[in-house]
């Protein structure tokens, strides 16, 4: 029998009511997605957010990760000392301890004023070029990057002032906004000028939560989303960066530090306590005494009989409490205001670097980690960023204008667990809004979109940043 036309109305008027009932369904958050961390989660949004155990911790790693803990946060002294677990720092150094520059294992900050000195930053100094294993080429009076201290007896290399400059600009419905622009000023140089090519790079100290996550990420994961040459044409064009390993001897995946410049948490551990500490190692034996500063080189050291000062049961523990620091749980993922910016950070493009939702592989010896699904907000890959953000300084394949995407997993609590809210790899932006207008280069596609955006869906998309 043939449709009338009364019941074809009837059909289109049911499929109309419909499609509006899907339309009109609320947005809510996506499943697990408070669980940033996967297992690994924690439920604390106070100031020791980022210093919590993994809540899966395994009863085997509990004793690693409290004596980790311990030597994270204490001070390392000068050589000889009744405290020979703890003595060799310096020559000549940055800081005393890993937690003075990740305080409450939290990120770091610029001076406040031109007379503070750097306490949980550093500038790292290179000249054109490359070594061996295509690391940097460290500037020949200073070294890879400027220590401010040293133990007595022996020269501190010098200071860094940074200098503020104000960048007037406006969003498109015309409410205005400054960004302020870093310059960085050598003073007290105990060892000449610095190299007339010299490279330099501000760095603040990341947070340190979920790092044993990053870890055991596949690494077809991360290479699945590199796209060196942009083959689909969306403009994002990340690609790896490949630096050398000192365990295995060989160049391999990049996927720790600002540039990606390491490759795994022992070796990133080992090069931090050498190169801010100065404390030796199994991985890095020799003390970081360019060859015109002979009071370093001739100073005492910790090592007994040749041996490093950290041995190797110590690395290992600071290791596994590097390995184990949970990421604490997502804050108000079902506020509408947060749902919609979240779809903004979609829609703008965000995610196509900032990648939400990842799952991790598995990391022998560590099943806290292993098969997770986790929401980190990265991909771990080099990304061309513009000119405006650009450091110039090379750093094995990475160039200088590409920065490695930081995972967002809480920056929402940079403010109560570091009292500062201060973003970007030299802590330029005073906030999150600050952060995205110096985005450039493949991510000024996104930016434009925030800049164009009504004041409430910028408000939206910040927002949403701030329940990371």
């Amino acid at each position: 029998m043939g449709m009338t036309r009364t019941n074809l109305f009837a059909l289109g008027l049911l499929g109309l009511l419909g499609t509006l009932a899907c339309a009109e369904q609320p947005l809510a958050p996506e499943p697990g997605e408070a669980l940033a961390g996967g297992e690994t989660t924690v439920f604390d949004a106070g100031a020791h957010a980022f210093s919590l155990a993994a809540r899966n911790l395994a009863d085997e790693h509990e004793t690693a990760f409290f004596v980790g803990n311990s030597f994270f946060n204490k001070n390392w002294v000068t050589a000889p000392s009744s405290t020979t677990a703890r003595d060799g720092l310096g020559p000549t150094f940055n800081a005393r301890s890993c937690s003075g520059c990740h305080f409450e294992d939290g990120r770091g900050r610029p001076p406040l004023d031109e007379d503070e000195p750097m306490l949980s930053m550093l500038v790292r100094l290179s000249i054109p070029g490359e070594g061996e294993q295509g690391q940097p080429l460290d500037e020949p009076n200073y070294g890879g990057q400027l220590q401010p201290d040293a133990i007595e007896g022996v020269p501190a290399e010098g200071r860094v002032i940074v200098h503020w400059a104000e960048l007037p600009g406006s969003y498109a419905d015309g409410e205005a906004y400054s960004l302020r622009v870093p310059t960085l000023e050598f003073v007290d140089l105990a060892f000449g000028p610095l190299a007339d090519e010299v490279l330099t790079s501000p760095r603040v100290a990341q947070q340190m939560i979920g790092l044993g996550l990053l870890e055991a990420l596949p690494e077809a994961t991360i290479l699945g989303f590199a796209d060196p040459d942009d083959d689909d044409g969306d403009g994002i064009s990340g690609r790896p960066n490949h630096v050398w390993d000192p365990i295995t001897q060989a160049s391999v995946l990049g996927r720790f530090g600002w540039k990606a410049n390491q490759a795994g948490l022992r070796q990133q551990t080992a090069g931090a306590f050498l190169g801010d500490i100065g404390i030796s190692s199994s991985l890095h034996g020799e003390q970081n005494c360019p060859a015109p500063q002979l009071e370093c080189a001739a100073a005492i050291t910790g090592s007994e009989a040749g041996s490093p000062e950290l041995s190797e049961d110590l690395l290992a523990d600071v290791t596994a409490y590097s390995r184990l620091l949970a990421v604490p749980a997502r804050r108000d993922v079902d506020d509408p205001e947060v749902l919609a910016g979240r779809e903004h950070f979609h829609a703008f493009g965000c995610a196509d670097c900032h990648v939400p939702r990842l799952e991790t592989g598995v990391l022998e010896g560590f099943p806290e980690v292993s098969n997770q699904v986790i929401w980190p907000y990265t991909d771990l890959l080099l990304h061309e960023m513009g000119e405006d953000l650009a450091d110039g300084r090379p750093d094995f394949e990475a160039e200088g204008e590409e920065w490695r995407t930081p995972p967002l997993w809480g920056i929402g609590l940079f403010a109560i667990v570091n009292d500062h809210t201060f973003y970007l790899h030299d802590g330029r932006a005073r906030d999150l809004a600050e952060a995205l207008l110096w985005h450039g280069g493949e991510a000024e596609a996104a930016k434009q979109a925030f800049v164009e955006a009504s004041a409430s869906d910028r408000a939206a998309l910040l927002r949403f940043l701030d329940s990371l």
